[in-house]
């Protein structure tokens, strides 16, 4: 028979279990800072986003440009590295962040073992939180559908319109296409980005050849998407990147010298004709890609989000179109974070 002293016994046991647990997730960074509970209704939309250490201050103008621009509510899921978990959670409590819905998830690089190379044409892009997207189900994010971006996004729309949008059938996710914006073709060939898959794969190889993807095929940008979870499981798609990774660690199919680095050709490959395509409005990309080409300010004002990939970010300088991005910057309470400007000692 259960005395009262043997059921408190046992309920103290119980407590005292379950702070085990919460301390381990703690040491690892998967505690929420708010409860985990607000992130699983229905209407909160999930957004993902990496914050570097050396990049946290665009990470938090990205999630201002979010919540400024929307009545809806929005989970952040905040994916860093452990030398970062402390600067990103005071970046947020100590601005007006503080006010946001928010979990930090710590990532392992040691899952890219055997499957990155050294390449030092652009060290840059070979930052592990550069492959988070590959990783997404692995996050341990509890809703059907999520919403990556790169920290170097600027979203003037209400991002509730880029969730909702309708990916058809046996798509686990949805890109903008790079030949789908006609105003962009013209800045886009005088910096001589690359819109096809010849620019980012190595046709010489068999491997490549074996695929029979046409090279003036269009590419997309991998840097914004929409992601039902639930599909991305059914197919395998991180296990087929991964497979892909590994390839190019043995044999060099493509590298950082090539366009989009080695993140995004992976992406390429395993979603070639199986994505649905995003507005072009919600990815106007390449503002980074050049110090001088600019594109027609009525234009951006119309964009719901800008992109500044390429080497020429615009927190520092040279840059173009800076005012767009710096209108949603919210200066680091530590002071690491700075802005480099015209004239500036940093």
């Amino acid at each position: 028979m259960l005395t009262l002293n043997s059921f408190h016994v046992s309920v103290n046991q119980v407590l005292i279990v379950l702070l085990l647990l919460l301390a381990c997730l703690q040491s690892h960074g998967l505690t929420a800072d708010l409860p985990a509970e607000e992130a699983k209704t229905d209407d909160v939309v999930p957004v993902i986003i990496c914050a570097s250490e050396e990049r946290t201050g665009a990470t938090m103008a990205t999630i201002n440009s979010i919540i400024s621009n929307t009545d809806s509510s929005v989970f952040f899921y905040i994916v860093t590295l452990r030398d970062a978990v402390k600067i990103a959670r005071r970046y947020i409590e100590k601005t007006k962040l503080k006010v946001i819905q928010y979990k930090i998830l710590e990532f392992n690089p040691m899952v890219l073992k055997g499957k990155v190379k050294p390449d030092s044409s652009r060290p840059d892009l070979l930052h592990p939180l550069n492959f988070v997207r590959f990783y997404l189900p692995l996050l341990g994010i509890s809703h059907r559908r999520v919403i990556y971006v790169d920290d170097d996004v600027i979203v003037q729309g209400d991002i509730k319109d880029l969730y909702n949008i309708k990916l058809k059938a046996g798509h686990a996710a949805a890109f903008a296409s790079d030949c789908d914006l006609p105003s962009t073709h013209e800045m886009v060939r005088s910096i001589g980005m690359q819109t096809t898959y010849m620019g980012f794969l190595d046709y010489r190889k068999q491997e490549v050849k074996d695929l029979a993807i046409n090279p003036n095929h269009c590419s997309f940008n991998p840097g914004v998407f929409v992601a039902e979870i639930k599909e991305w499981k059914k197919q395998k798609i991180t296990k087929q990147l991964e497979r892909w990774m590994e390839k190019n660690f043995r044999q060099n199919i493509y590298s950082s010298a090539m366009a989009g680095g080695v993140a995004t050709p992976p992406m390429l490959i395993v979603f070639h004709d199986k994505y649905t395509a995003l507005d072009p409005l919600w990815h106007v990309r390449h503002l980074g890609w050049s110090p001088d080409a600019r594109y027609a300010e009525s234009f951006l004002q119309g964009a719901h989000l800008l992109h500044w990939n390429g080497p020429f970010k615009p927190w520092n300088d040279p840059a173009v179109h800076s005012d767009l991005w710096e209108r949603w910057f919210i200066p680091d309470p530590s002071g690491r974070f700075t802005l480099t400007r015209p004239g500036s000692d940093s």
